[in-house]
């Protein structure tokens, strides 16, 4: 597909998926990293059966070279513009057995972040979610969306009639093989499905955000989150990243990571906060 058809599918249904963004032949060194600085650096909750890990390039880069892969940027740039930037990094592992998740559209749209654009917000692209698949998204395994619900004005976060937790008579599971990238406008609502199969699911959730998004909540002590949160709502929390870190990232990359370098403290950790949209 071209640029121009995956832009179209965004803006008509909310999603596309392409293919081979992590050529086949690296597919299992880079899920072969992501699992182990998973397994190293993760947040789990045994009740969902599902290990995290926020700020994930600050702990492991494999999959780096991939972040401009040029359909995909150019994707990204054609629906945000050109100075575009990644806003989050996670890696998640969904073990068999965990818990279906709940319906919800990722921040800034999720009603239950301390930094949400307000519901009914209006009918603007404004930030663009990946998923990263890394074992195979099948109909037990992929992530499950209600196509066109990013031109609803509310999500179920916002307490909109929706059950949380309840199957939606418009859902549909995305299928795709490891190194596709599931693109979606972050108003989608979606949820983390059940996984049915004998594997662990390994995903990687990446954002990328528009140069005028302001991504000040995010920021541990900003001035912005704390006047925030003291709503008494939480937030999803994006560690700094190390400038040793960012000096060793792909030239091509380093424009997407530039905001979030670390300028006073380089022992910048992933958070161990869990994310509120996942």
């Amino acid at each position: 597909m071209t640029v121009e058809n995956l832009r179209d599918a965004i803006v008509e249904e909310g999603y596309c998926v392409i293919e081979s963004v992590i050529p086949p032949n690296e597919v299992s060194r880079v899920k072969d990293s992501v699992l182990h600085s998973a397994a190293t650096h993760k947040v789990s909750d045994p009740r969902s059966k599902l290990d995290k890990v926020s700020g994930f390039i600050n702990v492991d880069q494999s999959f780096a070279p991939y972040l401009t892969e040029p359909r995909l940027l150019g994707l990204c740039k054609t629906l945000l513009g050109e100075h575009v930037r990644i806003s989050y990094t996670t890696c998640m592992v969904t073990h068999p057995g965990n818990e279906r998740g709940q319906w919800h559209a990722d921040w800034p749209f999720n009603q239950q972040c301390a930094g949400h654009i307000p519901a009914p917000y209006g009918d603007a692209l404004v930030h663009l979610t990946t998923i990263w698949m890394l074992t195979p998204f099948t109909s037990e395994t992929g992530t499950l969306i209600v196509p066109g619900s990013h031109r609803e004005p509310n999500n179920p976060t916002g307490d909109n009639g929706t059950p949380l937790r309840e199957p939606h008579p418009g859902e549909i599971a995305v299928t795709g093989d490891p190194g596709s990238v599931l693109v979606m406008d972050s108003r989608m609502w979606h949820a983390i499905t059940p996984n049915r199969s004998d594997r662990p699911r390994v995903i990687m959730p990446i954002r990328y955000a528009p140069w005028w998004l302001n991504l000040e909540s995010l920021r541990p002590g900003s001035d912005v989150r704390d006047r925030l949160t003291e709503s008494g709502l939480s937030e999803n929390t994006v560690p700094p990243l190390p400038p040793d870190v960012f000096e060793a990232l792909p030239e091509d990359v380093k424009p997407l990571f530039r905001h979030w370098i670390d300028r006073v403290d380089s022992t910048a950790a992933p958070s161990l906060t869990p994310a509120l949209d996942e």
